[in-house]
């Protein structure tokens, strides 16, 4: 009996040491080709049958918001035969890479919502700017720095890269400076555990260990100090969400795409011109061409939904001023006992704790949010626009009053608004489709699951509701009468300033600006805030007040130079990532047949971020939608799916 004992446990370790051989080996072989050879990327869900690519019959598709999301999804069910109709709330396309046209002085110039990098590995949207031959609208940054405030870390550079993990950490020790400042042990176990994390990232093992804490609480269990300073601070802050809200399993995920699974290295590109004219105008204009309907200012009023399907859906076309009721939170840093605020950012609204009317803090000039003066009288902190305590414009350069809104109804959170617009015609239009998408924000989704009407899904609507809104993000950008030297990137990452974490200098990426500063000698520089907290930053002006003055520190010349002019934009709706949402995230697919969701706060199945993740999200749908049909599902392309340590 103990013979046989003896010789079953025999055998179980000679199989296990075979298979761990037999797994360091094939490592080993992985290894070494990821340095010999460019690793490639990865497909998700291909085809294995050839099936028709276009539609042989009439197919209607609604898809709401037309952020990279919604105007990837709508492109391509577009050059599939589907007939599209695309509404937008805003009158500008692009959602979060939005281009509008402001004034300085006597010249115009395209603003956006802030600097956006196109890194290598964003296989899927670079596919879509391939098919539209518009590679040329982009330029090369080259290289990528990360400067740090405090004396104790010199500048990091990243270049682009040819090797997947392991090598290109053997490359980012070469090239760094501060490598002997890492602070790794692998004797020590919670070091030892970071590592193993973070090279073995898996879809959904890495939530399951990782999604109930925040990173700053991982930072706390013995992350090595020097690794977190230089790299997964700065980076857990692009991902647009704070350290202290983030979830660690996220911030994994980010990781995996943008380095450890990524073997296109750090450096990106940029466009040329602004984002609407190097990229949302040419989707847009390939969905028209393919017969696509575009409705901008388009405010959904109510959906239907019978028998588990979506049946109709209304909009008005309009400005914000329309009967459309919606909700917004009450803003507690604020508020005091008389005056209640609601909303944040580029979205706030006054009214007395007694009124049953607000009034949007919106400058109707270039879209700042306006301050109240002791006074009473609201001052726009960005272009100086005055409006008397009613709202009505004093001074320019605004030429509109702020508009008002009816409280229709208010509890201790939150207050229901509807627009004021006496004598308006009620211009609601309803539309009948095969399927609907909806692609908003994260706001977007919250007031369009509100709308439905009939047969409710309770999980979905609780899924949406449970969606978060990361802290606030900011831009200023600044013109000035003189150029100065830099040596960094021109699109570097800062760390360790109370609001600035990153400098642009678009004199040297935009052909409006290159020829501006050619023209005049001058310089144009935007700072990004990536979420900041509004208990330290409550008013516009603080932020621009903050914003100027890091910049003078962080480029000393510029304080020997005139400030021409400066743009604020200020906005609360990208999506938060929080401990314990993985799980309860909701998915492409809903409990309605012919409803599908896309947008960066949709669960992925596989590695993806930022813009990448929004148009996979969109293109994502679009293959849901074609495989109810029988077309070839599009190719969706990733990083390594897996860390090659995840064995």
């Amino acid at each position: 009996m103990n013979q046989l004992l003896n010789l079953s446990t025999l055998s179980i370790v000679s199989r296990r040491t075979a298979l761990k051989i037999l797994g360091l080996s094939t490592l080993g072989g992985m290894v070494g080709y990821s340095r010999c050879s460019k690793p490639q990327p990865s497909i998700y869900q291909q085809d294995s049958l050839s099936l028709p690519y276009k539609l042989s019959k009439s197919k209607s598709v609604v898809v709401i918001g037309a952020g990279l999301a919604g105007l990837a999804c709508a492109y391509e069910l577009s050059q599939r035969g589907f007939q599209v109709t695309l509404l937008e709330k805003s009158p500008n396309l692009g959602g979060k890479i939005a281009s509008w046209t402001i004034n300085m002085g006597n010249e115009t110039f395209k603003m956006e919502h802030g600097f956006h990098g196109f890194f290598p590995q964003y296989y899927n949207l670079k596919s879509i700017v391939q098919e539209l031959d518009i590679t040329n609208n982009f330029k090369s940054l080259n290289f990528y720095s990360v400067v740090f405030r405090e004396g104790n870390y010199q500048p990091e550079k990243f270049y682009p890269s040819h090797s997947a993990f392991p090598w290109n950490i053997i490359d980012l020790t070469f090239w760094s400076p501060n490598r002997l400042k890492w602070g790794i042990n692998l004797i020590n176990l919670s070091h030892w555990q970071v590592f193993q994390a973070i090279s073995g990232f898996k879809i959904p093992k890495s939530f399951a260990q990782l999604d109930s804490i925040s990173v700053i609480e991982w930072h706390k269990k013995g992350f090595p100090q020097g690794l977190y300073d230089l790299y997964f601070l700065p980076f857990a802050r692009s991902t647009l969400n704070a350290p202290d809200t983030l979830s660690a399993g996220e911030l994994l995920q980010f990781f995996h795409f943008y380095f450890f699974g990524n073997p296109e290295g750090l450096a990106f590109n940029g466009t040329k011109d602004d984002m609407g004219t190097s990229l949302v105008n040419p989707i847009s204009e390939a969905i028209k061409r393919n017969q696509g309907q575009i409705i901008s200012e388009a405010i959904v009023s109510q959906i239907n939904c019978q028998q588990g399907k979506i049946t109709s859906l209304s909009y008005q076309v309009g400005t914000a001023q329309n009967n459309v009721p919606f909700w917004i939170e009450k803003n507690t840093f604020l508020s005091d006992n008389k005056i209640e605020y609601y909303g944040g950012s580029d979205g706030v609204f006054i009214s007395d704790s007694e009124s049953q009317e607000a009034i949007s803090l919106t400058c109707t000039h270039q879209g700042c949010t306006v301050g109240r003066q002791t006074d009473g009288t609201f001052l726009c902190p960005c272009h100086g626009a005055l409006y008397d305590a009613q709202g009505k414009v004093i001074k320019g350069p605004a030429k509109q009053d702020l508009p008002h809104y009816k409280i229709q109804q208010r509890n201790n959170e939150s207050v229901q608004l509807v627009g004021v617009s006496p004598n308006s015609p009620d211009n609601t239009q309803t539309i009948e489709a095969d399927y609907y998408i909806i692609a908003t924000d994260v706001p977007g989704i919250k007031q369009l699951g509100r709308l439905i009407k009939g047969e409710i899904n309770v999980k979905m609507t609780e899924q949406i509701e449970e969606l978060a809104i990361a802290d606030p993000f900011a831009v200023a950008r600044f013109w000035f009468d003189r150029d100065f030297e830099w040596k960094y990137s021109d699109f570097t990452s800062l760390s360790g300033y109370k609001l600035t974490d990153s400098i642009t200098l678009y004199h040297h990426i935009q052909t409006q600006f290159i020829e501006w500063a050619k023209r005049t000698g001058g310089s144009v520089v935007e700072l990004h805030a990536y979420c900041y907290k509004e208990i330290k930053f409550p008013t516009q002006e603080m932020l621009l007040n903050t914003f100027e003055q890091e910049l003078y520190e962080i480029v000393p010349e510029l304080t020997q130079t005139n400030l021409l002019h400066r743009e604020l934009v200020n906005q609360k709706n990208f999506s938060g990532y929080p401990p314990n949402s993985y799980n309860n995230r909701p998915e492409t697919n809903t409990e309605i047949d012919n409803l599908l969701l896309a947008g960066d706060w949709v669960k992925m199945p596989f590695p993806c971020g930022l813009m990448e993740r929004a148009v996979s999200s969109g293109l994502l749908a679009a293959n849901q939608i074609l495989q109810q049909e029988g077309l070839q599902r599009r190719e969706l392309l990733t990083v390594n799916p897996e860390g090659l340590l995840n064995i």
